[in-house]
């Protein structure tokens, strides 16, 4: 499809990405909102855990809600788009990817953009055990990715799939992980590298081969952490490897579902090659969206509800 033209525009402050960007990470609050959670065992026995809210009233209608690199079901973007659709009609399933529930996984392995498998787990779950016929997914950055490379990489996509949207999605890994060694961008990096490492340092004494000090004291970097331990924990021969595979604009051109991507110029996140417009172009199924601010799952709007979560459920009711 043609790329979108967008009329979104924040209050001046928040034009600014960082402030945008910082302020839904660390200080948006959604109150009255509650979940349930439920344990997902998963066939190689780990475990993911799914942090369920409802609508008012009975829905045949379910968003699967993705959250990005060390998130959780609990993170404002989460809650927020939960609470929007919930209020709209839609029971919400919000997933915890391995290890981001407060609870350490069980293997060695946790979660990367690529792991699809576990999408797929999830998907399957909530099709073979509720009464949904409708099933949307939205993805947010990590989660973003991981939507758009199971929508185009190939599988027979459930029919009740009915569309996708992607919220600041690093549609190439390798692009978006330059972005964020950038100077602008180090006090971002510091912090997930921090949370990375000590995620790594809870599992060290299950897998005290696997993890030695040694190890981890060479991780000065996200790269470091992707060459150390992402790529040897889930099979691939270095972080570039990774990176190829994974990335999910390779994918884009096979999406047969309708799939919006929503990615700010701003967001400092994302490098040039996140901005797949040939791919929406080619891709009647495909619409992307370029709003000039946002920064990275930010998008401030009125009434605390972020303009992506309205335009994510006005993209799912029309369709």
């Amino acid at each position: 499809m043609p790329n979108l033209l967008s009329v979104y525009q924040p209050p001046l402050l928040f034009r600014n990405g960082h402030v945008s960007t910082v302020y839904y990470g660390l200080f948006r609050r959604i109150t009255d909102f509650e979940q349930e959670r439920e344990r997902l065992e998963l066939p190689d026995g780990d475990f993911m855990d799914l942090d369920w809210s409802y609508a008012r009233r009975r829905t045949n209608k379910v968003v699967i809600l993705l959250h990005g690199l060390e998130g959780h079901g609990q993170r404002p973007y989460i809650t927020g788009s939960a609470k929007h659709f919930n209020l709209a009609g839609y029971d919400c399933c919000a997933v915890n990817f391995r290890g981001c529930s407060g609870v350490p996984n069980r293997l060695y392995r946790s979660y990367h953009s690529g792991a699809t498998e576990d999408l797929e787990a999830v998907v399957n779950h909530i099709l073979n055990t509720g009464d949904y016929r409708q099933l949307y997914i939205k993805g947010f950055s990590l989660g973003g990715n991981m939507v758009l490379k199971y929508a185009g990489e190939g599988r027979q996509v459930p029919d009740a799939l009915k569309g996708i949207v992607a919220i600041s999605a690093p549609v190439d890994l390798h692009s978006s992980l330059r972005a964020l060694m950038s100077w602008e961008n180090i006090p971002y990096a510091r912090r997930f590298r921090k949370h990375l490492v000590e995620k790594l340092k809870a599992k060290q004494p299950l897998y005290p081969e696997l993890l030695p000090d040694s190890e981890i004291e060479k991780i000065k970097t996200l790269k470091d952490f992707d060459d150390i331990y992402t790529s040897r924990a889930h099979g691939f021969t270095d972080a570039l490897e990774y990176y190829a595979q994974c990335s999910s604009g390779q994918f884009l051109d096979n999406i047969r579902v309708k799939a919006l991507i929503i990615n700010a110029k701003n967001d400092s996140f994302l490098g040039p090659e996140c901005y797949p417009y040939r791919e929406a172009e080619a891709n009647e199924l495909l619409y992307l969206e370029v709003p000039d601010y946002g920064g990275h799952v930010g998008f401030y709007d009125v009434q605390n509800i972020a303009y992506t979560e309205k335009r994510a459920l006005k993209f799912f009711d029309e369709i």
